[in-house]
């Protein structure tokens, strides 16, 4: 099976990202993810028994603290992606990169550049085949101010069943 986990970004904030990219999607016919507002923790990766990375989520959880991060500005990865950028405070950083540790002693977990401590932390707007567009979108969303406090609170792990992602589970940090 595919899973991906990520960290879901809920409220306003979420709300705020999620109509963005339903308005993109009618205006400029630019597709996004599948998944609900998140930034990645780890991108999608196989494998047959979730249950191990379960335990070391919900044991990881159950021991650390949520941390603070604000939305606030665009970005965007060459003309490929347009997202939210994530601003996160050093004890978010400091708990991903924990994170990141614990994952890394699962066999199968392997990070790279793009989703391992050194990421680029964002929420996506749009990634699917923008080139043409890009310049248009950058200056439409450009337009549209947003800043929002939010929490590093929840991390989630998705599963890719009938061509789309599913919720498998959700963990709360403390």
């Amino acid at each position: 099976m595919r899973y991906v986990i990520v960290s879901v970004v809920k409220g306003d904030a979420g709300n705020f990202n999620n109509n963005l990219r339903k308005e993109v999607f009618e205006k400029f016919h630019a597709k996004s993810s599948k998944l609900p507002a998140h930034f990645t923790i780890k991108a999608p990766f196989e494998c047959d028994l979730i249950d191990e990375v379960d335990n070391v989520i919900e044991s990881f959880c159950n021991n650390h603290n949520k941390a603070k991060y604000t939305l606030e500005d665009y970005g965007h990865f060459d003309n490929r992606v347009v997202y939210m950028k994530v601003h996160m405070s050093e004890e978010g950083k400091i708990l991903h990169n924990n994170l990141i540790d614990e994952l890394e002693k699962i066999d199968f977990i392997n990070f790279q550049s793009y989703d391992g401590k050194n990421k680029v932390f964002h929420v996506t707007i749009s990634s699917k085949k923008i080139q043409k567009i890009y310049d248009e979108l950058w200056d439409y969303v450009n337009k549209i101010p947003f800043k929002f406090n939010c929490f590093f609170d929840n991390i989630c792990i998705y599963k890719w069943e009938d061509n789309t992602w599913k919720l498998h589970k959700e963990f709360n940090l403390k």
